[in-house]
């Protein structure tokens, strides 16, 4: 662990969580949801195309052998999450549709342990608790008409493709290092997308007028471009650097800072404050998530100690699955 490591992981989540201060204002200015998440996925993917090909160069028998993680990746973490949550800002504000996100991670300790049958600490389900009360504070503001029920609607679907995220991103015995990984990701998202606009089914729309941030308009060019090399680029390298650095765990441990600076973007940029049980949800949000990962570590130390060693002495425990959001 090194302290170059976590200021990687702080940039990656604070440039994660602007992505939904670019897509609001480019929404407010005419552009459709489906235009901001098919323009972010296929220009991201162009971005980091000439890296993919020359590290994948020689390899793409890996990536044929590994066709499903990748297909899952790209569908379902990179452009069913990528829409769900452009689509929830177009009725909550960013910072609670990233929060209600984040539940992802929960989504993810229940299909392990129906997976697995192995069930969890005692530690992560009193994180679920955290988080799933979070969750019921946040969505309240829909009864007194608060928050619109499409928006939590939305951000839940884009939950689910966060739990995607972690588990496809976790998967590493294909031998695709993360980057070409993420850059080949990109291009099955950016084609679904494209295919999905194409038909028709879903509605796209951009327009060139500028938008607003911070009370002031912004040329839709900036905002795009910010989108796609802030929020997207160099969010996706800065969490490559920074698990290589501090390890699967750590680094998707710090990669939860995200929810916070989704709140102090909103409050600077958009001038947007939550409500007392807001804030309170998602403060409970961030003690479940944060808790649900101290439990996972606690979990996976006392599995390593109660495994059974081989007759020299060797530890025979299956060492725990490395990857993050990369």
């Amino acid at each position: 662990m090194t302290v170059t490591g976590f200021l990687l992981a702080v940039g990656s989540a604070a440039s994660f969580s602007l992505s939904g201060i670019f897509a609001s204002a480019l929404m407010e200015a005419g552009w459709s949801a489906g235009a901001a998440a098919a323009t972010r996925i296929a220009l991201a993917a162009l971005v980091l195309l000439i890296p993919t090909l020359v590290m994948l160069r020689g390899a793409w028998d890996l990536v044929r052998r590994a066709w499903g993680s990748v297909l899952l990746f790209g569908a379902l973490a990179i452009a069913g999450c990528q829409l769900a949550f452009f689509m929830a800002v177009q009725f909550i504000p960013p910072s609670l549709a990233l929060l209600i996100e984040f539940m992802g991670p929960v989504l993810l300790v229940f299909w392990t342990w129906a997976r697995s049958r192995i069930a969890p600490s005692a530690i992560t389900l009193l994180g679920t608790a955290f988080a799933v009360l979070g969750l019921v504070a946040v969505s309240g503001g829909v009864l007194t008409g608060g928050l619109h029920p499409l928006g939590i609607l939305f951000a839940l679907v884009a939950a689910v493709g966060n739990a995607a995220y972690y588990a496809a991103g976790a998967k590493a015995d294909h031998g695709i290092p993360p980057i070409p990984f993420v850059g080949v990701g990109l291009l099955v998202g950016a084609v679904i997308l494209a295919l999905v606009t194409a038909t028709g089914l879903l509605p796209f729309a951009a327009t060139g007028d500028a938008g607003i941030i911070a009370g002031r308009p912004m040329p839709a060019w900036v905002l795009v471009a910010g989108m796609v090399l802030i929020s997207t680029v160099l969010a996706y390298v800065l969490g490559v650097a920074a698990s290589r650095r501090l390890g699967a765990t750590v680094s998707s441990f710090a990669g939860y800072g995200e929810p916070l600076f989704g709140i102090i973007w909103t409050i600077l940029l958009l001038s947007v404050l939550p409500t007392a049980m807001q804030w309170l949800g998602a403060a409970l949000i961030i003690v479940g998530v944060v808790t649900v990962k101290i439990g996972e570590i606690h979990q996976a130390r006392r599995l390593a100690r109660s495994a059974p060693s081989s007759p020299d002495g060797s530890d025979r425990s299956i060492p725990s699955p490395r990857g993050s959001r990369e």
